[in-house]
């Protein structure tokens, strides 16, 4: 239960949190500038996926843009469907592209599933945005979101930094690239877990209500494809 005050305690109130949201505001712009100023890797590995007009390099994913992110979608290779929750995260995906273009940005989605069944799921799902497999490459390995078919849940693992485990073979994940003058390809960032929160708007939006995420039985067990509800 929430008190009931008058419009002026509630105005009190709530200018005390704006003085909050603005601090964590100036934090995360200075995460960001922070973030924009790490060093980078030069990518050496070639890899090559498999895309709806034929096969294409690392380096052709971008076009003829210099920036790439790269959503890992959970979705192995012998998976029936895709993740529940990368697909929770993926309804946010389309629109985007156009407006990250205008920045010089290309956006894709890579999972380890095959080709076909990525099409399919996604002509199931209704969505728009690029999604490439990367099911003959260590890429996903590679950038931290795989750990091999063998994987057991109590396995030790390498994701988000640090030495964990994972209930699954595959993990989600942002990388970012950046393409140099000469064509090269360097890798920039990469986040994990939590730090994918900030692309989901649902939960954006949901932690801005009295309920919130209303999780309290655990992250995500209230979730569903979203063509599945009704079911």
């Amino acid at each position: 239960m929430h008190g009931v005050v008058d419009r002026e305690t509630w105005l009190q109130e709530r200018r005390t949190l704006l003085a909050e949201e603005k601090a964590l505001t100036k934090a995360r712009d200075r995460v960001a500038a922070a973030r924009r100023s790490l060093p980078w890797v030069r990518v050496d590995r070639d890899y090559t996926f498999d895309t709806a007009e034929g096969k294409a390099s690392l380096a052709g994913l971008f076009g003829d843009l210099r920036q790439l992110v790269v959503y890992h979608f959970m979705y192995g290779p012998g998976w029936e469907e895709g993740c529940p929750s990368c697909s929770f995260w993926a309804d946010n995906f389309d629109g985007v592209q156009t407006h990250l273009a205008a920045r010089n940005t290309a956006f894709v989605a890579v999972s380890r599933a095959p080709l076909a069944k990525l099409q399919a799921f996604r002509a199931r799902m209704g969505w728009g945005f690029r999604w490439v497999s990367s099911h003959d490459t260590t890429f996903n390995e590679d950038f931290g979101v795989s750990f091999g078919e063998d994987h057991t849940p109590d396995a030790p693992v390498t994701y988000n930094f640090a030495t964990t485990t994972f209930p699954s073979d595959e993990a989600p994940g942002i990388s970012v690239f950046a393409k140099g003058d000469d064509g090269e390809v360097f890798h920039t960032y990469s986040a994990f877990a939590r730090g994918l929160d900030i692309i989901n708007g649902a939960y954006a939006m949901l932690d801005m209500t009295p309920a919130g995420r209303d999780e309290a039985d655990g992250p995500m067990r209230w979730l569903r494809f979203h063509d599945r509800y009704d079911a």
